[in-house]
């Protein structure tokens, strides 16, 4: 299957273009206007740039030198067939690339934009352009075509955890590549973290001979109970050689590394190495597990003198014009327990710990501005007063972005709702393990960077967007590039492009060209999640009735059924469904399954025509199957949250609204909670449902009993009958108070709590 794509792609590259929307370039650039005929590429095309675009000329003779067993001979400007041209109006990073019958021109203002022009000239060459060392020399023939391009925003990151665990400079380097290819201009470095601190300091050595390496590593997901662990020393660390390797290496791939230092929580490592670091002063180990802990920086002199020190090693490693300092998940336990701190919020006036956060934040902003830099910092520090100077990237949501935004701080926005890769991609129960949540392709490629809260000017302070890949779940290179492929193109087409005005018309037209580049992934080996070819299943109303609708996301595919063990039919149009059903399906291609397997089980219920209202929406990142998953007779996965059945609310009490639209009769009403303490989720406390008559009469249940029938899922059923009987009614009405603020001595202490409900059974 994949041979058939690369051949398609291969003839289309000899000339047989004749629309652009066959030409699969990633991101999409502003314009292309495609012309008749080709232009070949060989050993004798000749070559000029000017200086200033030295990175970007000698990027693709190494590239064609690589994948062609050739480069381009060096001339004169008069004399060339590809030429790198200055052109002061372009916009920053922008370029035009002309390709007519006789030669290539490629028009830039900066170094950036002419580089950027290769990568699309890059991925106009068939993907065997791709393999290295080819046996003989090559020649490729292009589109004659004109393109006008630039980036939509300044700031296109991708972030990497090397922290939980490490991955060598050469992964790292291949890493930055592939941003590259894809116009991603920042690298985020995470290197240290309370599982391991990567990076070497040299007045600090045991940083990397303790901190670097712990005990052992949890097996399993955090919820497990009881947890297990491998009883394997694990580690590792980045000598300053090799960061200067790497660095190097991301400046020919016009790539700027922002390095991750993390204060003043995530610093068990540290602190492991350098226990009087802590408030305690007592021996710890290096994290084993995953979460968030009580032992972070106590801000002491000489934590404030380590930190200097640390960052005066740092600092000069990196060009880039930022230092990530964290500021995010510090618990407050240990400071309100210190003396030392409780003292400090008296001597400094400030509010409590939180005002003693900033402080903390202020002050290395102080001596990271001293030395000409920047700092970034996790929404988090914006409680307590931010920074004056500070870039805030907001995590949480996109409020800590909006919040700093309109106090005219810069902002990159990087929501759990749509920019975390270490959420699950996908329903599939055979995926691998994942922290939880749910970000497949297309909610990826739905993102907007810019709040529709903000006006014009406010919008300005949106930098861009990034990407997060967390690995405390991710052992190996090929499952980073498994949670960061595919969803990485849709990043990198929000941030280049631009987010889609029309998701339903775009999104369709981005699929076909990932299916496209998927043989230039499979040339580069990387292993990248392919989900193109797999069925989403979806429950349709209509005049009291209920349909099931599939749909794949890719054209030209056919689609095959059986409903309760029947005879398998040709899928073409919704499904009607009366009763309890299990529907299984799969994609053809040409005749041929493609894909997964796929299986839906509907449960036929009282309430599965009804409608309902909910007092509070799901929160973004955890809303994507919407209000009507609640009643669509489909339960969420009982493994994880992340799926589009399980709904999210953060901190909000629920109130649940089911219209019947006539009078019917029910005894009782089952909810399921999801309950997974170590990840800030909790079910509630208890569950109240209230059902009127014709007269308005109401029968009221309250319930506190929930029965665990499932590992981290709570069930309960509110019985609503009157002496066994059933009562009559045309509606029903929920109260699911939040759990509340999480207690000390619990992961996310001090936080709101998650609420994850999924289906409601109305019997």
């Amino acid at each position: 299957m994949r041979k058939i794509l690369f051949l398609f792609i291969f003839v289309m590259s000899a000339g047989m273009f004749s629309q652009s929307d066959q030409i699969a370039l990633i991101p999409k650039p502003q314009s292309l206007e495609l012309k008749k005929g080709t232009f070949k590429i060989d050993e004798n095309i000749t070559l000029y740039f000017e200086p200033e675009f030295e990175i970007a000329g000698n990027f693709l003779n190494d590239f064609l030198q690589n994948g062609a067993g050739f480069q381009l001979k060096k001339t004169s400007e008069k004399e060339a067939d590809l030429i790198f041209k200055k052109d002061v109006s372009q916009p920053s990073e922008g370029y035009i690339l002309v390709i007519s019958n006789s030669k290539i021109t490629i028009k830039a203002s900066d170094a950036s934009g002419a580089f950027y022009a290769v990568q699309t000239l890059r991925q106009l060459l068939p993907p065997q352009a791709e393999a290295k060392n080819p046996t003989k020399k090559q020649s490729f023939s292009i589109p004659q075509l004109t393109i006008t391009d630039y980036p939509k925003f300044q700031y296109r990151g991708m972030h990497l955890d090397c922290a939980r665990h490490f991955f060598d400079k050469e992964f790292v380097k291949k890493y930055i590549a592939n941003l590259a290819l894809l116009k991603m201009n920042y690298f985020h470095w995470h290197l240290t973290d309370d599982q391991g601190w990567r990076i070497e300091i040299k007045k600090y050595p045991e940083l990397t001979s303790k901190g670097a390496f712990r005990e052992e590593t949890l097996i399993g997901h955090y919820n497990d109970t009881p947890q297990k662990f491998d009883g394997k020393r694990y580690g590792g660390f980045y000598t300053q050689e090799d960061i200067k390797e790497v660095v190097a290496f991301a400046a020919k791939h016009n790539v700027t590394i922002i390095p991750e230092i993390e204060m003043p929580g995530h610093a068990q490592a540290a602190i492991s190495a350098y226990p009087e670091l802590g408030c305690t002063g007592t021996q710890i180990p290096v994290a084993t597990t995953w979460g968030v802990f009580e032992d972070i920086f106590c801000p002491k002199e000489e934590t404030f003198t380590f930190l200097e020190n640390v960052l005066s090693d740092v600092i000069p490693l990196f060009p880039s014009e930022y230092i990530h300092i964290g500021g995010d998940e510090a618990p407050k336990l240990q400071w309100k327990n210190c003396a030392h701190c409780q003292k400090l919020i008296k001597d400094k006036n400030l509010k409590d710990e939180h005002g003693l956060q900033s402080y903390f934040i202020q002050r290395i902003e102080k001596f990271v501005n001293s030395k000409g830099k920047k700092i970034i910092g996790w929404d988090e520090i914006l409680e307590g007063g931010l920074a004056p100077n500070a870039t805030v990237m907001s995590w949480r949501g996109m409020q800590g972005g909006i919040d700093a935004a309109k106090e005219k701080h810069d902002v990159i926005m990087t929501p759990t709702s749509h920019s975390y890769f270490d959420y699950y991609q996908s329903d599939n129960p055979d995926e691998p393990l994942a922290i939880g949540g749910f970000v497949p392709l297309k909610k990826v490629y739905s993102f907007n960077p810019i709040p529709k809260e903000l006006n014009a000017e406010e919008s300005k302070y949106i930098l861009g967007a990034q990407a997060n890949l967390w690995t405390e779940y991710i052992q190996n290179e090929k499952q980073v590039e498994y949670m960061v492929f595919p969803r990485i193109l849709a990043m990198s087409e929000v941030t280049w492009s631009g987010p889609s005005e029309n998701l339903e018309k775009d999104y369709p037209d981005f699929v076909t060209r990932v299916e496209a580049f998927m043989p230039r992934l499979d040339s580069l080996n990387i292993n990248y999640a392919n989900h193109l070819y797999e069925l989403e299943g979806k429950i349709l109303k209509e005049d009291g009735k209920v349909f099931y609708e599939l749909t794949t996301p890719t054209k030209g595919k056919e689609i095959c059924y059986s409903i309760n063990n029947s005879e398998t039919k040709v899928y073409l149009k919704p499904i009607l469904i009366e009763e309890s059903s299990k529907i299984s399906a799969n994609v053809f291609k040409n005749g041929e399954k493609v894909g997964r397997e796929f299986s839906e089980e509907i449960m036929y219920h009282k309430g599965i025509t009804a409608k309902i209202s909910l007092n509070v929406s799901p929160n973004p990142a955890y809303a994507a199957g919407g209000k009507e998953a609640l009643i669509n007779g489909i339960s969420g996965s009982d493994k994880r949250y992340g799926d589009k059945e399980w709904l999210g609310f953060w901190g909000d009490d629920l109130e649940i609204t089911i219209d019947f639209g006539k009078e019917i009769e029910i005894n009782s009403v089952n909810l399921r909670f999801y309950d997974a303490p170590g990840q800030w989720i909790h079910a509630p406390k208890e569950v109240i449902g209230f059902c009127y008559d014709l007269e308005g009469k109401k029968n009221t249940s309250s319930t506190k009993y929930f029965q665990n029938l499932q590992p981290n899922i709570k069930n309960v059923k509110i019985d609503l009958s009157i002496k066994n009987k059933p009562f009559k009614t045309k509606g029903l009405h929920i109260k699911v108070p939040n759990y509340g603020t999480i207690p000390e001595g619990q992961q996310g202490a001090g936080n709101k709590a998650w609420t994850f409900i999924d289906e409601i059974i109305i019997e």
